[in-house]
């Protein structure tokens, strides 16, 4: 009970420096789509170029942040000589990377269909490869549970990021999308000058023989990694190369779609921060007998909050609609699709350590290829039909398949008795309240979101009482008395 408790205090912590983090940053969201309306394809550009980062990222860092944990926890193993190798071998690989991509950046931009702005590709390179160094600090910060500093330096970022853009899009009227792209260098540069007192304090020590055990490891990871990141970005990247229209056109399109995904991404941010202290917290407690049960209460918990946050988002859409400028309303349709594939996003991501505690990582290759493979035929053979529907509808058929073979597979390898009736019936009361509150007809406004605020709360209730007990949270406990 110790460790769940000290599993939600940092889970808290994570999650407030994401949610405050991606709410603050849903402010440029509405500044985008209006300093750059959907007819100018500026936005699209912005979603195709950070998704190209997304999977570069994921590359320059190639399984080694879950390798530290597991080798930093591991019997034997000294963590400073583990995190000073796994410090070195990034930022020597992220040097090298750079290097050879600025000195062939025409080819390469033109490759990418930015070859009369180059250097929007080349900032985004230099930004990705120090993203990729910065990994490993902030890594070490969730080793050794500082996440205050984690939450405060990510949010440092955010804050000086949004300040920029205003000054830039408001301030000076400005129109140039590369703008975006040179302001995020400048903050990335910020926070690695801020990150300098985690690369001292310690005896630098590269060690040949454990590197090769980190990568053999985390090698498998890498191509979970690249699965998993071509499921969320795969459509993104594709999408201008298989549209049927003009690539002017393919970026309209694209920045609509990507902008209505932006609302979306707040079950992005719980599983995020899920993520962040749920991985440590495995490891480190992958040696106590009752982890399984631990393991098993926290997939319940976090089902039955991700189905709230989707409650709440599709109940109050016709007011979170104005985060977006009105030329890119038509792309709302695919929220509660993208928000769906999130969910079985976020359950296949913890079911995924049952092959991580038993070193099999493989399993999480196969499983990833094969949702990718999904997503991928799917956005090639159906854009050209369904547009960005054929995007959404990837995603969520992508993850399910992951999801589902990770956890069949998983009850082989490594059963966990997961409380599967008490979340079906959390999911079949979702849906009971989601088809009333989308589909009974009120005209006004305001009755209309007091009438989902009234099944919202029942959803509430009914957690309250199953689950969590009023009585058991502190604060109302000694009220109480």
């Amino acid at each position: 009970m110790v460790s769940l408790k000290s599993l939600a205090k940092e889970t808290a912590i994570y999650g407030m420096s994401s949610i405050v983090g991606k709410f603050l940053n849903y402010l440029l969201v509405p500044l985008y789509t209006i300093a750059l309306p959907a007819s100018s394809g500026g936005y699209g550009v912005i979603t195709n170029m950070y998704a190209i980062t997304a999977l570069l990222l994921v590359l320059l860092t190639y399984g080694m942040e879950t390798g530290f944990f597991r080798f930093a926890n591991k019997e034997g193993e000294k963590p400073d000589t583990v995190y000073s190798t796994v410090l070195t071998s990034v930022g020597f690989t992220s040097l090298v990377f750079v290097a050879l991509c600025l000195c062939f950046l025409k080819p390469l931009s033109s490759f990418m269909g930015y070859g009369e702005h180059p250097w929007y590709l080349g900032m985004m390179l230099v930004v990705v490869a120090m993203d990729a160094f910065q990994a490993i600090p902030f890594a070490y910060l969730r080793y050794k549970r500082r996440a205050l500093r984690f939450a405060s330096l990510k949010l440092l970022f955010i804050v000086l990021n949004i300040a920029l853009n205003l000054v830039y899009f408001v301030a000076l009227e400005g129109q140039d999308v590369g703008a975006t792209f040179a302001i995020n260098l400048a903050c990335t540069s910020v926070v690695m000058l801020c990150l300098v007192p985690e690369l001292r304090g310690f005896s630098y020590a590269f060690d040949k023989a454990l590197l090769r055990r980190m990568l053999s490891y985390s090698f498998p990871i890498l191509i979970l990694g690249i699965a998993g990141i071509l499921n969320q970005v795969a459509d993104k990247i594709i999408f201008p190369f298989v549209y049927p229209g003009s690539a002017a056109e393919a970026h309209v399109q694209l920045g609509i779609y990507g902008a209505a995904s932006k609302i979306a991404m707040i079950m992005a941010m719980l599983t995020q921060a899920f993520r962040f202290a749920y991985e440590p917290f495995v490891f480190g407690s992958a040696r106590e007998k009752d982890s399984r049960e631990m393991y098993a209460k926290a997939m319940k918990f976090f089902v039955i909050f991700t189905l709230l946050a989707y409650l709440a988002v599709m109940f109050y859409l016709d007011v979170l609609r104005y985060v977006l400028g009105r030329d890119y309303w038509s792309g709302l349709r695919v929220v509660p699709i993208v928000m769906a594939a999130e969910i079985f996003m976020g359950i296949y991501f913890n079911l995924s350590f049952w092959y991580k505690l038993i070193d099999e990582t493989r399993w999480g290759a196969y499983f990833s290829l094969a949702g990718c493979a999904v997503i991928i035929l799917m956005n090639v053979f159906l854009v050209p039909v369904w547009g960005y529907m054929a995007c959404a509808w990837a995603g969520f058929a992508g993850y399910g398949v992951a999801m589902l073979l990770s956890y069949f597979v998983g009850q082989k390898k490594y059963p966990i008795r997961y409380d599967l009736r008490g979340m079906g019936c959390y999911v079949l009361l979702a849906a009971a309240l989601y088809v009333p509150a989308m589909y009974v007809p009120i005209a006004n406004l305001w009755w209309r979101m007091a009438f989902r605020t009234v099944l919202l709360l029942v959803f509430v209730a009914c957690i309250v009482k199953r689950d969590l007990p009023l009585k058991h949270i502190p604060f109302l406990n000694r009220l109480a008395r």
